[in-house]
């Protein structure tokens, strides 16, 4: 595939590569990266075949594969005749991140550090399946997905000041219980409050190093300072959302004359009555995530010496209205980001506390290798509707890596770095291993030297909880 390089980081897919194509491609990496994503390059393309995409059809560094829209894909959508895709979400609604921060140095906790993962392991359920320690009815279900994290902190999981601190405060407005079926109510119910299975996880960090003094001071970041990364979203209730909603959007495509360049694109009009139940449906499972991790925050807490801050707490598969730069002129769209962070700068979207120097954006690595701390900017928000990276994005297959790799060697190698592991499938962890997945530090070096974020910090694993 001929990508056409047009700047730094950035290479164009021009809009005559393919027929219906309405906009080009523009995706955000190095020469080496580009040379192993053809099969995520020909999404980026089908994406910019729907209907009322605006600009680009946008991919970050760590793109790779995903179900119609790639992961680590952005597009925008005109509200006058665009559309809404449940591909461009994803099945895992809000997989997200959150961060907590200590006031506790490395050095304070370094003889206590596997006593403090057994007991977060012991208090957070986790695995594939796993059931949280919650009983709810179907009718607190209702309320939680409708009020989001703000439902959790009222039953006494955490603070108010917590919801300062969380994208959309925990909640998305537009929540509809009604539009739920009774099948994600029943996969919902048991698994509040639980870390789940694939690439989530707990980790207990340490600032490594940090980039910007200035920014991680705003950001309450130094040297030595022990952090809690949690990475999940909303479990089989979200799946289920979405296995719900790609039934009735492929109908809707056909209904409404919408030709596919892929069938898994299936979407329907931004007003049509198909699209407003999924996105009503879709922001029930965005407060479910954020629920989610405001629960297990409070258990992280209970098992934690010292207090525990939420530095932010970011979507990585979302669809919003927001109103960004178009040609010039202020446009509301709906923005769909599979496997992408929001990056905004100087918007009233950003916590009061860090307006003045932009949003903080969490990067999780995989397992075993460094995450992140950036920041939005001016830049990401005139080139991709202040959007940037949202990991380090998978290289190997779940098959593949368990061909090649073992449990005793995934851990033997954490070990011989220091890293504690507790996993509930060894399986699972051996899927999740480092070596199956891009370097981080590559990704989040191409995101800033594009100028679409900028490295504010980074933390090293120190223990990490798998399901």
């Amino acid at each position: 595939m001929k990508l056409k390089k047009i700047g730094e980081c950035r290479y164009e897919i021009p809009v005559d590569y393919k027929a219906g194509m309405r906009v080009p491609g523009l995706i955000f990496a190095n020469e080496s990266m580009v040379e192993n994503v053809s099969e995520a390059v020909e999404q980026v393309a089908n994406v910019a075949t729907l209907p009322g995409v605006l600009k680009h059809s946008l991919a970050m560094p760590d793109m790779h594969w995903g179900y119609g829209f790639p992961i680590g894909g952005v597009a925008a959508m005109s509200l006058e005749n665009g559309v809404i895709s449940p591909g461009g979400v994803g099945f895992d609604i809000n997989c997200g991140v959150r961060l907590l921060v200590s006031d506790v140095p490395y050095e304070d906790i370094k003889g206590k550090l596997r006593a403090l993962v057994d007991r977060i392991f012991k208090e957070v359920p986790s695995g594939v399946g796993s059931k949280g320690k919650l009983r709810l009815s179907p009718e607190e279900l209702k309320k939680l997905v409708i009020d989001g994290a703000s439902w959790a902190v009222d039953k006494g999981y955490g603070y108010a000041d917590d919801i300062k601190c969380i994208e959309e405060e925990g909640c998305m407005k537009n929540a509809d219980a009604d539009a739920i079926s009774k099948r994600a109510i029943q996969r919902g119910a048991p698994e509040v409050g639980t870390l789940g299975a694939g690439n989530h996880f707990l980790e207990i960090q340490k600032v490594e190093k940090i980039y910007d003094e200035r920014i991680a001071k705003a950001f309450g970041l130094f040297e030595g300072q022990i952090t809690v990364m949690i990475h999940t979203g909303s479990r089989g209730f979200g799946h289920q959302v979405c296995t719900d909603f790609l039934e009735v959007m492929e109908k809707a495509s056909k209904d409404y004359g919408i030709t596919l360049a892929d069938r898994q694109l299936a979407c329907a009009p931004i007003e049509s009555n198909e699209a407003q139940n999924y996105y009503g449906a879709m922001c029930c499972a965005a407060n479910y995530a954020w629920a989610n991790r405001q629960i297990i925050t409070h258990w992280v807490r209970e098992s934690f010496d010292g207090e525990l801050r939420v530095l932010y707490d970011v979507a990585h598969n979302i669809a919003k209205f927001e109103e960004h730069d178009v040609d010039g002129k202020n446009v509301r769209c709906c923005v769909h980001r599979k496997g992408a962070t929001r990056a905004f700068y100087d918007r009233s979207e950003i916590p009061q506390v860090y307006r003045a120097v932009g949003q903080p954006v969490l990067i999780p690595g995989d397992m075993g290798t460094a995450s992140y701390v950036l920041v939005g900017t001016e830049q990401a928000m005139k080139e991709t509707f202040g959007s940037t990276c949202h990991g380090a994005g998978r290289l190997l297959s779940r098959h593949q890596a368990l061909r090649d790799l073992t449990y005793e060697g995934v851990n033997s190698e954490l070990r011989d770095k220091g890293i504690y592991l507790r996993a509930a499938s060894k399986k699972v962890a051996v899927e999740e291993a480092p070596e199956a997945y891009k370097r981080v530090d590559e990704v989040v070096d191409v995101c800033e030297k594009a100028g679409i974020s900028k490295i504010v910090a980074r933390m090293v694993p120190l223990g990490v909880v798998k399901g």
